[in-house]
């Protein structure tokens, strides 16, 4: 039973990044796949539906930055707290990025036939990726809490 439990807290530590990761390949996904579609639709503007295409990725450089902070010696008092923490700001970023991801699928193919309006249409997109900082803040909070040893 004690080494399910270790197990636990070693995932923890690095299911942030892992699902973070994973969550962005799939917003960029879509959201690539949506810029595809729009460069074929219009004849400028290409490097912004580039550029939005990629914004779900920063999920995955907070999800390394939480996975470094709850690095440590991994005990049976200290697992508990890695894996949920670990887990849950893990699960927050992954939704958050494939949800980013369909709003930004979504601003570009509405900028694609109303391009005055493409600065609002990521504005979904921006509140999205805000709900991943305060994953990624409170984790780094409560990580501080565990104890190292």
């Amino acid at each position: 039973m004690e080494q399910i439990i270790l197990i636990l807290g070693w995932m923890g530590i690095y299911s942030p990044m892992a699902l973070g990761a994973i969550g962005s390949i799939v917003g960029c996904a879509h959201a690539g796949q949506a810029a595809c579609g729009a460069l074929l639709e219009t004849e400028s503007g290409h490097g912004r539906f580039i550029g939005v295409s990629a914004m779900p990725s920063s999920q995955t450089v907070y999800g390394i930055v939480v996975m470094l902070s709850l690095n440590r010696t991994v005990t049976l008092e200290s697992s508990p707290g890695l894996f949920g923490i670990g887990v849950l700001a893990g699960l927050a970023l992954m939704m958050s990025a494939i949800h980013q991801g369909n709003c930004c699928a979504s601003a570009i193919n509405v900028a694609k036939t109303k391009s005055e309006i493409f600065g609002l249409s990521i504005a979904p997109a921006a509140v999205v990726e805000g709900f991943a900082v305060f994953a990624f803040v409170f984790a780094l909070l409560l990580g501080a809490g565990v104890p190292l040893t």
